[in-house]
């Protein structure tokens, strides 16, 4: 059987592959509009999860064409694989309207029989649809979202192309501390809580809230483990597709800013009232990163001393805003960004400021700082690729 969607109206019928033939004209039952019948689109499979599969890793796609099985790029075909989607494609029911809803056909995902591992897959057209139903009704969700908040519509429709969805039960974890991330998360539907190395919940990400962008723009591991509360569905991109973006439309890269502050405000609110008080920490247990952002979102007035390998720096804030930096034989801005790259020594915060530093002007706006320092970390690692690994370019 095989679905035929009239191109005006979009009404779905299902007819036997053996009454009509792809380039065939027909005539909708409905609107009497007379289209041709393209040629049928091959099933896609996309792998949402592995464990321990020794060949394939989320994100690879495969493609049933005919008899034909095709592997991602570069890997072999599993033959438990092979056998498993054939059997998926031949009993699946082919019923559902792929422009029905943006979560219909979520419950759909499959396991492999499995070898050495396990891998789970669904079909790619469950999360990247080319029905323009799907692009107008994701367009029509995102432009709610603050992060996309003052942008055109025919932008939005952009970006989604770039945009996967998955589906996630209660207890699932998205991000776990210590690993490295290489996707941006937004939450379509559900809540995500943010936890502490003991477990606790420090904050809590509804509808609309992002995650997994520290990681990305500055090398460290992930800060914190990001943990689905009950079921949630969510928008991934990669990293690399994510920095495109925001070089290529403005009003996205300044909402995404905005938004990066008040998201560091509620999550390190907790994290910020254990140690501004002269509380010592190491820089194994938070980035520098996300250690200067709480003292500005938390306005605070007073000197941050780093103690690190062979070198000592000094950060002075006023309200929250930097006034000077130095480490080493550099000053201001050059020190603020070599005091980034930091991932070893120990901090501490001692309140108040000299006369002198309370007049003083301020280094410049923070957070344009810190995209700043974070894009050349990104630009060095990039280099380093281009020398030292050629062949990866």
């Amino acid at each position: 059987m095989m679905n035929i969607t009239c191109e005006k109206c979009q009404a779905v019928f299902k007819l036997h592959d053996g009454l009509v033939k792809a380039g065939a004209k027909v005539r909708c039952a409905k609107c009497r509009h007379v289209f041709k019948v393209s040629s049928p689109v091959p099933p896609v499979f996309e792998v949402v999860e592995k464990e321990g599969c020794p060949l394939y890793r989320p994100g690879d796609e495969f493609r049933l064409s005919d008899h034909a099985f095709l592997p991602p790029h570069n890997k072999p075909p599993c033959l438990i694989l092979v056998k498993d989607l054939m059997r998926i494609t031949q009993s699946s029911d082919q019923t559902a309207d792929p422009g029905k809803s943006l979560l219909s056909g979520f419950e759909k995902i499959f396991a492999c029989s499995g070898c050495q591992g396990i891998i789970r897959f669904a079909h790619k057209t469950l999360f990247v649809s080319e029905n323009d139903n799907y692009v107008e009704s994701l367009t029509k969700i995102l432009s709610r979202f603050p992060i996309f908040e003052g942008i055109e519509v025919d932008d939005i429709k952009d970006m989604v192309s770039f945009l996967k969805v998955d589906r996630y039960a209660g207890g699932d974890i998205v991000l776990k501390k210590g690993n490295f991330g290489r996707f941006l998360f937004i939450i379509l539907s559900g809540t995500a809580d943010v936890l502490d190395g003991e477990g606790m919940s420090i904050a809590s990400m509804g509808k609309g809230a992002f995650f997994g962008e520290m990681s990305l723009f500055s090398g460290v591991p992930v800060g914190a483990t990001i943990k689905v509360r009950k079921s949630a569905v969510l928008l991934r991109i990669h990293g690399d597709d994510f920095k495109n973006l925001l070089n290529r439309f403005s009003a996205l890269q300044m909402n995404f800013i905005r938004l990066m502050v008040h998201r560091v405000s509620e999550i390190n609110l907790t994290r910020m009232n254990e140690f501004v008080c002269g509380v010592t920490g190491k820089l194994s247990e938070i980035s520098p990163s996300d250690l200067f952002q709480t003292f500005n979102v938390s306005e605070k007035t007073g000197v941050l001393t780093l103690k690190l390998p062979g070198n000592s720096a000094y950060l002075s804030f006023r309200e929250g805003q930097l006034i000077n930096v130095k480490y080493c034989e550099k000053e201001g801005e050059e020190a603020f960004f070599e005091l980034l790259k930091q991932k070893t020594g120990r901090f501490k915060y001692s309140p108040g400021l000299s006369p002198e530093e309370m007049r003083a002007s301020e280094l410049g706006d923070f957070m344009g700082l810190l995209i700043e320092g974070l894009r050349r970390i990104d630009e060095e690692d990039r280099e380093f690729l281009r020398t030292v690994i050629p062949t990866l370019i």
